[in-house]
């Protein structure tokens, strides 16, 4: 059962902007487009005719059931009888219009949740990763020694991550960190936390399971629902990032402006199904079901959220500057974002064992997107509800973090640890 929210996109923006959400989807190449908004609209049509109508009757109602007491004071009790058939007649229609009126909303709430997120003007068109730009490249591609390998041969001449007892206890896309390994996990959390710390983030320790509410409030429902492992008995997903978990904590929340902005930080183990998505490109730790991240989010006022967008990619920059990692800045097209993004950066690292860019991090704004279905508001000084902006980021997630540590940093003689990780890890060399 879909949980009773409102949801984004709104019926007033849809109404008044059609074009507008038309074009911008269109730029999402999002194929149902005509077809869902013409549906939202028709019922939205009767939808209002219908609680005109019921407005009328319940006026109509409330005269006439006045009107009796007036008559049997002045002893009409024979009018009064008249008027009070047409009252219970009048009572029928009023309970039927109103289930029609939960029937209209209901079937209105579910279009609404396949309309996906409107992209933001600066969101260049496009269908697939190939057309994303960059918008920034930082650091040295590092050439290897001969006789360089993959991470995923490196694990095990070091004996530091091993698949095959994951596959053993679990299954494929559940590694088993061993030694060096798990202590590098460690450490990249640690990490990453005391660095969100540093930036003023409140750190949270979520739960790592979430209900249908959760879901639908940050749009993972019912978008990526054949993605999420599913507890069928106790009707419960886990998480595929702490997003869902941290951000639901201001579900039906109205916060003060003295509030904002909202910073908070977490690291959980992250699952995906990730169905589908399997090949000889995502080999080792390149796609994982089960992984760790630090997630960071905030929440701010509309006119805030795109310099809060700069801020956290800037942060997630540091962390990768910070490790002596290459990477580059991407804004993705329209045909490569998120279903709930308004915007998004993603952050690649280069894989020099790999030759390839591997993506570590998206930071996205999703506008009041999310902040819709979570009925998340505030009020500003002059005492005006408001929806918020709410923004996240991976700040990091490691097993490609990870990836790219043990590649580039391969020598004849080992695997040298970044200098920032060496007082989290305890160790210079794998």
């Amino acid at each position: 059962m879909t949980p009773q929210h409102e949801t984004m996109l709104t019926l007033q923006t849809l109404r008044e902007q059609t074009e507008l959400v038309l074009d911008g989807l269109a730029k999402r190449n999002f194929k149902d487009a005509d077809s869902l908004v013409n549906q939202v609209l028709e019922i939205d049509k009767l939808r209002r005719e219908t609680q005109n109508t019921l407005d009328t009757i319940k006026a109509n109602l409330n005269a006439d059931s006045k009107k009796i007491g007036e008559l049997m004071k002045v002893g009409k009790a024979e009018e009064a009888t008249v008027l009070r058939t047409s009252v219970a007649s009048s009572k029928d229609k009023v309970k039927a219009l109103e289930d029609s009126l939960a029937d209209f909303e209901k079937k209105q709430q579910d279009i609404l949740y396949k309309i996906p997120n409107v992209p933001a003007a600066k969101v260049p068109a496009g269908k697939s990763a190939e057309d994303n730009l960059t918008v920034h490249e930082h650091g040295t591609i590092p050439t290897l020694h001969a006789g360089a390998l993959p991470h995923w041969e490196l694990i095990k001449k070091y004996d530091i991550i091993d698949f095959d007892l994951g596959v053993k206890i679990s299954g494929a896309g559940f590694p088993v960190y061993k030694g060096k390994g798990a202590r590098l996990q460690r450490a990249l959390i640690n990490f990453f936390l005391n660095e969100a710390e540093a930036a003023g983030y409140k750190e949270i320790q979520p739960p790592i399971v979430v209900n249908e509410a959760s879901g639908y409030g940050t749009g993972q429902l019912p978008d990526k629902e054949g993605q999420m492992y599913f507890v069928n008995e106790d009707g419960l997903y886990l998480i595929p990032t702490a997003e869902v978990p941290i951000t639901n904590l201001y579900r039906d929340v109205i916060l003060t402006e003295e509030d904002l902005p909202v910073k908070n930080a977490g690291y959980t183990p992250c699952f995906r199904r990730e169905a589908g998505s399997w090949g000889a490109h995502v080999r080792g730790l390149n796609r994982l079901h089960q992984f760790d991240k630090v997630e960071i989010v905030q929440i701010t006022k509309p006119e805030d959220s795109y310099a809060t967008l700069d801020i956290m990619c800037a942060h997630v920059q540091s962390l990768l500057e910070k490790l002596e990692l290459p990477y580059r800045k991407l804004l993705l097209c329209g045909g490569d974002m998120g279903f709930n993004s308004a915007l998004t950066y993603d952050m690649e690292v280069f894989s020099a064992a790999q030759q390839r860019w591997l993506e570590v991090s998206s930071v996205s704004n999703f506008e009041t997107f999310q902040a819709n279905r979570l009925k998340l508001r505030y009020k500003n000084k002059d005492g005006k509800t408001q929806l918020l902006h709410t923004l996240n980021g991976s700040a990091l997630a490691l097993p490609r973090i990870l990836a790219a540590i043990l590649e580039n940093n391969q020598t004849p003689d080992g695997i040298k640890i970044p200098k920032v990780l060496v007082p989290y890890a305890g160790f210079e060399w794998i």
